[in-house]
């Protein structure tokens, strides 16, 4: 083997061993050592995107390639490839003598076509190197026909079978040829022109796939099916020749048709049913440097890694949340709108759905964008969108972790001006410009913790932000993960309770998930494991669950936030289940929101126009033939959510909220005209406190009456009487008793009854 290698690469680089009166005796010996660069190294392959399901979202590849054994090749397939390729593979060394030497002879002969000689490992070398090149040179002359190359390979070609096996150099082979049409293995090929895996391939299907490989574009049968079909006879015929099937196999099958079943395997999420998650999942790999140091080190993983990448998304609540925002806003509406929904499950902060209105592709398209707007600006180029009323809640959370009991009332004039509020340096922030109630709600009267929220009256949280401090406000947020879309602190002014920072719908969907989950708060996952082409795991992102904010505090949010559903500016919008939200509208109609969630299932729905909500906002919408005037929370957002929820939680079993401890009753339910307690018959001390803890303020009559029933010093009745139903805070009057009428049995006659002691 020496000698005729020394032999054959001094015929092939005659004239350089010449002139450095290098003899075939030194050649022979520089090629029979061993290469410190041998080129084995992982291929290519694909990587996968599934869903809770195993299902494909997407897949990703610079090569669509698809490692597997060689006793996963059909027979007759790995016959077909030999008998074409290199028919005495399992006869010969690295070189095959014969062979090399008749095209080595006819290559010297001026005026011959070159004809190839390369072996299977020949042709595995060059394809290696060419996999392994990482500059344009290094590819070039991986592939350049020149006679140093060829010396390289067949250098490579010896170490090669001296470390590996027959079987594993002929797998490997298989595994890293180009069969065109982007395929790469002859699994991927398999797969792409026959849908089926190369294990169920047939002789004419087998013989097919070998003939592509001398040229992968000459003889693809699905741009070139004449070529294609007459390659396929050759390799027929060749296996005819050699024996490894009979003549009239060959024969029969000679004249069979060409029939493809071709399988495009899309790559990236364009094509995917599930685009901007899956874009999301995308930008999660290439952005994060748990998955590399570099870009390009992040990029190169996704692409050629074969990474299994298994997520969080269940196509249940995903064709949910997209039929609802397609029926509700179509993608190429009249009025050029956008919607966009995250549904995240509390307590695990996985993302079970994120969906737009619009396909994944060029903005200049219509209903097409490249930006995702339910993201971050780092998962999907959008700089979030001012979140509205759905704000309020973080005022409403840090008043309710100071202990303020539903009860508490503040009053809501029709305009505010917002003075006396420091942020969290301690610095004095705010204006002189008055602040009205011109979105969601009314003001003019006095609210509790609980009426305004249901009918989410901007003065009354400007004022409650006040009472609690904006710092502390602030602080609640960014609790419960909230930022900006574009990665930034929130800005801390206060007009910040009625939600002038701009967010995503999945930062707003994770801090409503943590009311749902008892104040526990995940960061949004979408990956939950990762393996890599060899079953390894990869390290993924951990969702970081933590205890953000007491469990009591958030049953109370969770008791007031139904109510929104029932009584306040989202009424109607229930689903059949406990549930709760809170709507959301932001200045001059340029967006609306609505924020909900059951204890299994949390949600976020934007809307808006992606031109600009302040340029084009929805005072007075038309869409497609629909006209719905000013466009509230509650107009088309909670609509969409009450869709998607309903849904998407369908043969889910029904859980409840926690009731929230008993302080927070101190001053009532918080509810207006609420029900005037029976506190006859009770010492005076003890029915004060009694109506107290219902919200009443109290008095007690001067004038004391008497009372055959109820004994000296107790309470004859009330007013308003007992039963009857008054707005919180209001003066409720005690009328005592002074004992029996000595004179009657029955009071002094043609008394009247005592007020508060009738009409209940």
């Amino acid at each position: 083997m020496g000698v005729l290698a020394g032999l054959l690469v001094a015929m092939l680089v005659l004239p350089m061993a010449c002139t450095a009166g290098v003899g075939a005796r030194d050649t022979a010996g520089w090629f029979k050592s061993s290469p410190e660069d041998l080129p084995i190294a992982d291929l290519a392959q694909r990587s996968r995107i599934l869903a809770t399901d195993g299902s494909t979202i997407a897949t990703f590849f610079f090569e669509n390639r698809i490692e597997i054994k060689l006793d996963e090749v059909a027979s007759v397939a790995r016959k077909a490839v030999l008998a074409i390729e290199d028919s005495r593979f399992y006869e010969h060394g690295a070189l095959d003598s014969r062979g090399t030497i008749r095209a080595l002879l006819n290559n010297l002969e001026p005026g011959n076509g070159t004809q190839g000689g390369s072996g299977i490992t020949q042709q595995y070398v060059k394809n290696m190197l060419a996999e392994t090149a990482v500059t344009k040179k290094e590819r070039q002359d991986a592939i350049a026909v020149t006679p140093a190359r060829k010396l390289r390979e067949l250098r490579y070609a010896v170490a090669l079978e001296r470390k590996l096996s027959k079987d594993e150099i002929l797998r490997r082979y298989l595994d890293i040829a180009y069969f065109g049409d982007g395929a790469y293995g002859i699994e991927a090929a398999a797969r792409h022109y026959f849908s089926k895996p190369a294990a169920k391939l047939n002789l004419a299907e087998s013989a097919t796939l070998a003939g592509i490989v001398r040229n992968p574009f000459a003889y693809n049968p699905h741009l070139h099916p004449a070529a294609g079909r007459a390659r396929r006879d050759v390799v027929l015929a060749r296996m005819g020749e050699l024996g490894w099937i009979s003549q009239a196999e060959a024969d029969t099958t000679t004249r069979q048709p060409m029939v493809l079943r071709i399988n495009q395997t899309a790559n990236g999420c364009v094509t995917s049913k599930a685009p901007f998650f899956c874009d999301y999942v995308q930008r999660e790999i290439l952005t994060n440097p748990v998955f590399g140091r570099t870009p390009e080190e992040r990029k190169r993983l996704l692409q050629r890694g074969g990474l299994t990448i298994q997520t969080t998304m269940d196509w249940k609540v995903q064709r949910a949340a997209q039929r609802a925002i397609d029926r509700h806003v179509p993608a190429r509406n009249s009025a050029h709108k956008a919607a966009a929904e995250t549904l995240i499950e509390p307590g695990t902060g996985q993302i079970k759905g994120m969906a737009v209105d619009r396909l994944l592709g060029p903005n200049r398209e219509r209903g097409k964008t490249w930006i995702n707007f339910a993201a971050d600006a780092d998962h999907g180029a959008s700089i979030g969108m001012p979140a509205g009323s759905t704000f309020k809640v973080f005022t409403l959370a840090a008043a309710l972790d100071q202990d303020l009991p539903f009860g508490t009332r503040l009053n809501a004039p029709s305009g505010f001006t917002p003075t006396g509020y420091r942020n969290c340096k301690g610095q004095r922030v705010g204006d002189t410009k008055t602040l009205h109630n011109s979105s969601d709600g009314e003001g003019g009267r006095s609210f509790s913790l609980v009426t305004g929220t249901w009918h989410s009256v901007n003065t009354f949280f400007l004022g409650l932000e006040r009472k609690v401090g904006l710092c502390d406000t602030v602080k609640m947020a960014e609790r419960l993960g909230m930022r900006q879309g574009n990665g930034k602190p929130l800005e801390q002014y206060p007009s910040f309770t009625l939600g002038f920072n701009p967010v995503s719908p999945t930062r707003m969907a994770a801090a409503y998930a943590a009311f749902a989950a008892r104040g526990r708060y995940c960061e949004p996952i979408a990956i939950k494991k990762i393996t890599d082409s060899a079953g390894k795991p990869v390290t993924v992102p951990s969702a970081n669950c933590r205890q953000a904010i007491g469990k009591g505090v958030a049953d109370a949010v969770n008791y007031v936030l139904r109510g929104v559903l029932t009584k306040g500016t989202a009424g109607g919008q229930g689903i059949g289940r406990p549930s709760a939200g809170k709507t959301g509208t932001v200045d001059d109609f340029s967006a609306a929101w609505f924020a909900g969630y059951t204890p299994d299932l949390a949600s976020a729905v934007w809307m808006g126009d992606p031109r600009g909500g302040f340029g084009h906002p929805m005072g007075n919408l038309c869409m497609d033939g629909q006209c719905y005037g000013s466009v509230f929370g509650a107009t088309i957002p909670a609509p969409i959510w009450h869709d998607t929820m309903e849904a998407a939680l369908s043969g889910t079993p029904e859980h409840g909220f926690h009731s929230p401890p008993g302080y927070y009753f101190s001053k009532g339910s918080g509810e207006d005209n609420v029900r005037i307690p029976d506190v006859r018959g009770l010492k005076v001390a003890e029915a004060i406190q009694a109506l107290r803890s219902a919200g009443f303020t109290t008095q007690v009559a001067s004038a004391q009456v008497f009372s055959d029933t109820y004994p000296k010093g107790t309470v004859v009745g009330t007013s308003p009487g007992s039963g009857s139903s008054t707005a919180p805070g209001n003066t409720v009057t005690l009328f005592v008793s002074k004992g029996k009428n000595p004179k009657s049995q029955s009071g002094i006659p043609g008394q009247k009854p005592s007020p508060g002691t009738t009409g209940h």
